[in-house]
């Protein structure tokens, strides 16, 4: 009967080395008898002693050989041994020996080893893990397809030997060793051998087989099937039917299967069933955010155990994931606590993405403000680099300050201080594209066009005419110097070069440029061929389409009907401007734009209650619309020759308008007619003088809408 093979020392006297000794069935034998047969070549002599020495069989024999070789770093000697194994032979005599399947233990039928099945299982582990050892050999000699082979003969052996799977009443701990180790093998060898498809085939099959892993083993093998999942650029094809459980889901590619098995190696951390692996969390970061999904990805964050990330890192984490979903405040909120004094307030990279997110909103600019200054300060030593980062986010900020300014003088003040953070920036980041364009939006927004030519020319030759609005902001600075003809070449020259679905703003700004020029029936031909493009792009996407294609849609159906709204209400052609609304409407129920038109309409049609009503429900939805309280400031003058009562409310709204946006030629117009119908006319003249000047320098879309 087979007992436990096994190798020992034993010393014999203080001065003698230790020797190995074999020991199987209850008998030992030293392994140098073994070895000097072994360098000697005889494997058959070896062979025999070993059998005959612990009543082995062949296969037994050559199995503990081959390992006492692959031990003593004999890679060569030791697949000259395991070559003589007859595998299918084994398994054919271990097959008949193997356990049936084991029925639940109660008190009074207890699972017992009987010394047959005992042997069975050392038997069955001596020539599995000689195989095994036989598919390392391969692998270090560089044979990797052979040894792929041969490790898959491992897993097909278990297959056959137990059938209904391994359970942990069925199997001793060197024979589960094995099979854990050749499971984790085979994929790797598959790789190795450039046999993707197989490789995916291993992973599936060592995460649906009944292998008796532990929950660290299962967790490496699904870590590794994420990782090549998302990295290797290989498309898995689908899980097989049989596979797949009914009413599960299935996972529609590469990304998602990989998502999903991080998603539950995540659970299995939380849940104590593995030991916790940092790389698991930068997979899926990556993994997410290739999607978009970064909500999902703040969730499983926050879901962590308390103590894996420190909590100004967990904080920090979450407000990267929700900058990037669009939820600011949220975002803004986290980094607050980070930056509190008793926490990191000092934290370079959290100072950097909070100053960033406050320039995205003017209510929060003036703190952002402070985060960049304080960027500035902190930027020493190794994170010198970092200046140029914090010297362009203060310059946003306060650029973006400056649209609410108590005062006109701090307006002036603030859009000062914002040139010249830009202008320190550059002095670190001359090579900054994004940087290039942003200072000369600055100098846009303020009107210095020759500044803003060159920074929109530079733009353009940093990013080798590549990037769309490079080609806007030039046409929209042309227009701005009315140079009209000079813009339309430059929107041509950027159609040329940009794809068919991404030239819906271009159009646009094409057909507004022809209406400029006095050609409003070109510009009808530019919306038509605009539309032309919203049909075939819903065709693309088929009849049943999400709202979330409709949002990326790359020319926006809403905004074509509008645009084509707008421009008939400028050729007073109030039929096709109801038609258009109406379709614009389908798409969007409320927009404080499309009221503004729809008041434009009825005021072109000398209905003034309808165009007053449609102009304060614009207000209504957005209280900060310019436009609106533009028109709503110039009906109001308009009724002030004979009412002068509604003087005082025309003038507030026109002043408010010109907080928000001072360079709207419209506002200081109808505020200076404010001012001369009260009898004030040295401020109507100097209203009109400004009306006048910017009319000189006006864009046919304002520089914001490039940003």
């Amino acid at each position: 009967m087979l007992g436990d093979q096994s190798a020992e020392f034993s010393e014999n006297g203080e001065d003698e080395s230790p020797t190995l000794r074999l020991c199987a069935n209850g008998a030992c034998m030293k392994t140098t008898e073994v070895e000097a047969k072994l360098d000697e070549g005889n494997i058959q002599d070896a062979e025999s002693s070993l059998r005959e020495g612990l009543s082995l069989n062949s296969e037994e024999a050559r199995a503990l050989l081959g390992r006492l070789e692959y031990q003593r770093g004999n890679v060569e000697g030791a697949l000259r041994v395991f070559e003589g194994i007859d595998l299918q032979a084994a398994i054919q005599r271990l097959q008949v020996s193997a356990p049936p399947p084991e029925k639940p233990s109660t008190k009074k039928n207890k699972p017992r080893d009987p010394p047959q099945q005992s042997a069975s299982q050392h038997a069955a582990s001596l020539v599995l893990e000689a195989i095994f050892l036989k598919a390392k050999s391969l692998q270090k000699l560089g044979r990797r397809t052979e040894a792929a082979q041969e490790c898959k003969s491992v897993l097909d052996s278990v297959e056959k030997i137990f059938q209904q799977g391994i359970s942990d009443a069925q199997v001793d701990t060197r024979l589960q060793e094995t099979v854990s180790h050749a499971v984790e093998l085979l994929p790797t060898l598959w790789k190795e051998s450039g046999d993707y498809q197989e490789a995916i085939s291993s992973y599936r099959r060592a995460l649906l087989s009944q292998w008796n892993l532990d929950n660290d083993s299962c967790a490496r093998v699904q870590k590794d099937f994420a990782v090549f999942l998302l990295h290797s650029g290989v498309e898995a094809s689908p899980p097989s039917l049989g596979s797949q459980v009914e009413g599960s889901y299935v996972p529609r590619n590469n990304l998602e299967e990989a998502i999903l098995l991080l998603m539950i190696l995540l659970k299995k951390f939380n849940q104590g069933k593995a030991k916790w692996d940092p790389s698991v969390i930068e997979h899926l970061t990556f993994g997410l955010s290739l999607c978009s999904q970064t909500s999902v990805l703040a969730k499983q964050l926050e879901e962590v155990m308390p103590g894996v990330f420190s909590r100004v890192e967990r904080w920090n984490s979450l407000a990267l994931c929700y900058s990037a979903a669009g939820q600011t405040s949220a975002a803004v909120n986290l980094l607050r606590k980070s930056l509190h004094k008793h926490e990191q307030p000092d934290d370079l990279v959290a100072l950097l993405l909070a100053s960033k997110l406050c320039s995205e909103e003017p209510s929060l600019a003036g703190e952002g403000a402070g985060y960049a200054q304080r960027a500035v300060n902190n930027a020493q030593g190794m994170d010198e680099h970092l200046k140029g980062v914090g010297f362009r986010m203060l310059g946003l900020c306060l650029g973006k300050q400056a649209k609410v300014p108590t005062s006109d003088f701090e307006r002036s003040r603030l859009q000062s201080e914002s040139l010249k953070a830009l202008d320190g920036a550059i002095a670190f980041e001359h090579n900054n594209p994004d940087l290039i364009f942003e200072l000369g939006v600055q100098y846009a927004e303020q009107r210095n066009l020759k500044a803003a030519s060159r920074y929109a020319k530079e733009y353009i030759d940093a990013t080798g005419g590549s990037v769309l609005k490079g080609w806007r902001f030039l046409a929209l600075v042309l227009s701005a110097q009315q140079r009209f003809s000079e813009a339309e070449v430059v929107t041509d020259a950027a159609l040329d070069e940009t794809a068919k679905w991404d030239q819906g703003p271009l159009l646009r700004l094409k057909a507004k440029l022809k209406i400029s020029q006095s050609n409003p029936t070109e510009a009808v031909e530019t919306y038509r061929y605009l539309l032309a493009l919203v049909q075939a792009q819903r065709k693309s996407f088929g009849p049943l389409r999400t709202l979330s294609q409709m949002e990326e849609d790359k020319v926006n159906e809403f905004e074509v009907w509008h645009g084509l709204a707008y421009l008939y209400s400028s050729l007073s052609h109030w039929n096709d401007v109801e038609v258009c609304l109406k379709k614009a409407g389908e798409l969007k129920q409320y927009s404080a734009s499309m009221l503004h038109t729809e008041g434009r309409m009825w005021e072109g049609r000398k209905e003034f209650k309808p165009a007053l009503a449609a102009f304060l429900d614009g207000l209504l939805l957005d209280e900060s619309s310019v436009p609106c309280k533009v028109a709503v400031g110039a009906l109001l003058s308009e009724r002030g020759k004979e009412h002068q009562p509604t003087l005082p409310v025309a003038r507030s709204l026109l002043s408010d308008a010109l907080r928000i946006d001072p360079t709207n030629r419209k506002a200081w117009y109808y505020l200076g007619l404010v001012h001369k119908y009260d009898g004030r006319i040295a401020d109507a003249t100097d209203c009109f003088q400004a009306a006048s000047m910017l009319e000189e320098s006006d864009p046919i879309e304002s520089f914001s809408t490039i940003l």
